[in-house]
């Protein structure tokens, strides 16, 4: 019985190893690292993507909402591209804004970005963001994640 005991622990110890092993950065071209944190960790075939504002490489918000959304979702694909995967491959969004308000000139933005089966998505209003933006997305893929709508 102890055999047995020790080689489901070592089988478990293994398999623990093995899946810290597949975990690797991935970060766009030309994008800076960052001391605390990743632009996006792939786990197997899962890529976790951190909070991505409406900033552009040179650091820059747009003027107008509508482009910082854009941009936002445009940084989101950066670090997709990067781990090989495209706007299909997300499977969950989560969005936080700076005012209710936005939620219908964002929504309009993301629905022509994401196509039909849209991920799943946490919308969240919040007092304030680090920096000056009015939005943030974190997002979830997964190779293959999502299916064609039916009758697509």
């Amino acid at each position: 019985m102890l055999k047995l005991i020790a080689a489901v622990a070592f089988v478990s110890l293994c398999s623990t190893l093995t899946v810290c092993a597949q975990k690797s950065v991935v970060r766009p071209p030309g994008a800076e690292p960052s001391a605390s944190w990743s632009h996006g960790i792939l786990v197997g075939d899962t890529l976790f993507i951190s909070g991505m504002g409406g900033e552009d490489a040179a650091g820059k918000i747009p003027g107008v909402f509508e482009a910082e959304v854009k941009q936002a979702l445009d940084n989101i694909g950066a670090v997709l591209k990067a781990g090989g995967m495209s706007p299909g491959d997300v499977v969950s969004v989560q969005v936080y804004l700076t005012g209710a308000e936005t939620f219908e000139r964002m929504n309009a933005v993301y629905k022509a970005y994401f196509k039909e089966p849209r991920p799943t998505r946490t919308t969240v209003v919040v007092a304030k963001l680090v920096g000056q933006g009015h939005i943030e997305l974190t997002a979830t893929a997964r190779k293959g994640g999502r299916s064609p709508a039916p009758g697509s």
